[in-house]
């Protein structure tokens, strides 16, 4: 069982930067891939990124590669995003999510474990 809490989200302007962070819980931590997603209205709930659960991998939607970055400090139980040149369209609520073995994976049905969500808005 890992429960998921993150922060960090807020109101901010195109072109400004925001550090989410997703505290964990649960000593085999560093067994589980971790994986931001984010959901906006009326729309799907996507990847964002994906980070293997040795941190030797990842994983990035074509939309933010090069803005954000996905990182995990196993020690800490944490896993961050720092994102970077923010625009208006990143605006969404932000889940931390988990899941058993090695593999990343993009589809949010190969998640097993979910946070509350963070909310981002960028504006214009």
């Amino acid at each position: 069982q890992v429960n998921l809490v993150e922060s960090g989200g807020g109101l901010v302007q195109a072109g400004d930067s925001l550090r989410l962070s997703c505290a964990t819980s649960g000593r085999t931590f560093s067994t589980y891939t971790t994986a931001w997603f984010r959901q906006a209205p009326g729309k799907e709930r996507d990847i964002v990124a994906a980070i293997r659960r040795d941190g030797a991998g990842t994983y990035y939607a074509d939309s933010v590669k090069g803005r954000f970055t996905i990182s995990r400090d196993n020690p800490k139980n944490m896993v961050y995003l720092q994102m970077n040149s923010l625009k208006p369209e990143d605006t969404a609520v932000y889940y931390c999510a988990a899941r058993t073995g090695l593999v990343m994976v993009s589809n949010r049905l190969g998640y097993d474990y979910w946070g509350q969500g963070t909310q981002v808005t960028v504006s214009s």
